[in-house]
């Protein structure tokens, strides 16, 4: 089983406007609510590619019983934490030149809330993959990933990683399946600039060299790295109109492990990733089968090294 960890679950409230002014009344052309967080992204992506998953974190109060509907109906499998604090809303603000994101700090967590999250990774297996994402309420203090990552390889499970900066970086050791900054994070963890795509590689083979068994590294509108084993490869980007950028990442990271758990092939599952953040990017809320089948066609690599 693939589970998801989003510890800190939002209901994404999106308003779109011609523009915006500041100190005005501004009347929206359109608005949509849907379940967010990096995790839940990822565990709707997965349910897309028709690859079964449970949806972990916490979640409470009637924002959380809307994530968890809004998810059911979506054919995913929930196993949330019930806490008594409502779950968090972010707002997010599109105009035809920008898109901002007004995110809420999440509600605090109690010692019971906590352990009783902790008792579900009690069951994992060998044959399971976690997927952590995104940051973790202040409440849980710095060391809760390291704390689960802890549990999860004590179980011989597997994991992937979306997290920030030096919080990434001391994962490696414990050898996570993959792990996806973008150029930005990497050159904020390094204290780098990159001119061109080659000036990453060094970097990313550094990373596979410090544990990490696949990195992928997106660079937005100029493609993708792979690095993988010995191999660096390049994907291409796709050009269409940009409608909804939010959860582009995780999307390629659902892609990645939706294809390694079925084929163990990282070239193929690099190529799924990409297709399925791609398609995302170009849809205002997930893309439909035939988008993303389209958008897999699309989709050009080559090896760099």
């Amino acid at each position: 089983m693939i589970y998801t960890v989003t510890l800190n679950p939002a209901l994404d409230y999106f308003m779109e406007y011609e523009q915006i002014e500041i100190g005005d009344v501004n009347r929206t052309s359109t608005t949509r609510m849907t379940p967010g967080g990096k995790g839940i992204m990822e565990s709707r992506m997965l349910s897309l590619l028709g690859t079964p998953n449970t949806a972990l974190g916490f979640i409470g109060g009637f924002t959380g019983q809307a994530i968890r509907d809004a998810l059911i109906e979506q054919g995913i499998t929930t196993d949330f934490t019930q806490i008594a604090a409502n779950s968090r809303v972010n707002v997010k603000v599109k105009t035809v030149s920008e898109e901002t994101s007004l995110d809420s700090a999440g509600p605090k967590l109690t010692p019971e809330d906590v352990e009783h999250f902790l008792q579900k990774f009690e069951f994992l297996t060998e044959d399971d993959i976690v997927v952590f994402a995104g940051t973790a309420p202040k409440s849980l203090g710095d060391d809760f990933y390291d704390r689960l990552i802890e549990a999860v390889v004590a179980r011989g499970a597997q994991f992937a990683i979306d997290v920030d900066g030096q919080k990434l970086l001391r994962t490696l050791t414990n050898r996570p399946l993959v792990i996806k900054p973008n150029r930005e994070e990497l050159e904020e963890m390094f204290d780098v600039k990159f001119e061109h795509k080659e000036d990453i590689i060094p970097y990313g083979q550094k990373m596979l060299a410090q544990g990490a068994k696949n990195v992928m590294v997106s660079m937005a509108g100029d493609g993708a790295l792979l690095f993988a084993g010995k191999k660096v490869y390049f994907a291409a980007p796709v050009k269409a109109e940009i409608k909804n950028s939010v959860g582009a990442g995780d999307s390629t990271v659902a892609g990645f492990i939706s294809e390694w758990s079925k084929s163990k092939d990282p070239l193929k599952a690099f190529k799924q990733g990409v297709a399925c953040g791609t398609a995302k990017v170009f849809s205002d809320d997930m893309p439909t089968e035939a988008f993303l089948e389209q958008c897999l066609n699309q989709i050009e690599i080559t090896e760099l090294v």
